[in-house]
């Protein structure tokens, strides 16, 4: 998670060479350093930007004559993700390449909010959240492995509810999808059309942190 200082900005893979380019502009000459996360660059001003490849090259580096071109070019590998969204206001499910939308299945599905009564009555609530969720968790599972069957999912991108989304995918109906590398989490408000829109563009680019020079 980013810190307070720290802003997040989702590039493509096409777009990733110009935005290196403006930062540089804005900052200064940059310095190139490699970690286990991504590439980090460190501008003469003291400002940072982390950069984070969209998956593992997986054995299919991406090309080019420096660090950026081929970060730029692996993040515009069509690969293929089962992108599941959910939280207690709607799902989202789909598969998604090269930032696109290739199929999918958006709905809502209520669970109830915490109440702060007591006694009987908010043990009767949480009961009924109890069940609400794991049918919603239920639901979304089966929405899930219905999609991701016509597609050979390649990688899991999770969002939205970090508790609701472990448990769809750890729901039986998903357990061909288990040993698939997992995605950074999303967070992504209650799931919509427009919601699932960016978070498809978003997943399949390269996420960057920046941190401002010092004061």
């Amino acid at each position: 998670m980013a810190s307070p200082d720290t802003r997040v900005a989702f590039v493509s893979g096409g777009r990733l060479p110009g935005w290196v380019e403006r930062f540089r502009a804005s900052h200064g000459e940059l310095r190139e350093e490699h970690d286990d996360a991504g590439l980090r660059l460190l501008a003469a001003d003291g400002a940072t930007a982390l950069l984070l490849p969209p998956w593992p090259d997986g054995g299919r580096p991406g090309r080019g004559n420096d660090p950026v071109a081929r970060l730029a070019s692996l993040a515009s590998q069509p690969r293929r993700l089962g992108l599941v969204l959910v939280r207690r206001g709607g799902y989202s499910v789909a598969v998604v390449s090269e930032g696109r939308v290739l199929a999918a299945k958006t709905g809502t599905r209520h669970v109830q909010s915490r109440t702060a009564a007591g006694g009987w009555s908010q043990q009767r609530f949480a009961r009924r959240r109890a069940n609400q969720a794991d049918a919603l968790v239920e639901a979304v599972a089966e929405h899930a492995a219905r999609i991701f069957a016509d597609h050979s999912v390649e990688y899991l991108a999770p969002g939205g509810d970090r508790t609701l989304a472990e448990q769809v995918l750890a729901e039986p109906v998903l357990k061909r999808y288990a040993a698939l590398v997992r995605l950074p989490f999303l967070d992504v408000p209650d799931p919509r059309a427009a919601v699932l829109k960016k978070a498809a563009a978003d997943v399949c680019a390269v996420r960057i942190m920046v941190t401002d020079p010092p004061a």
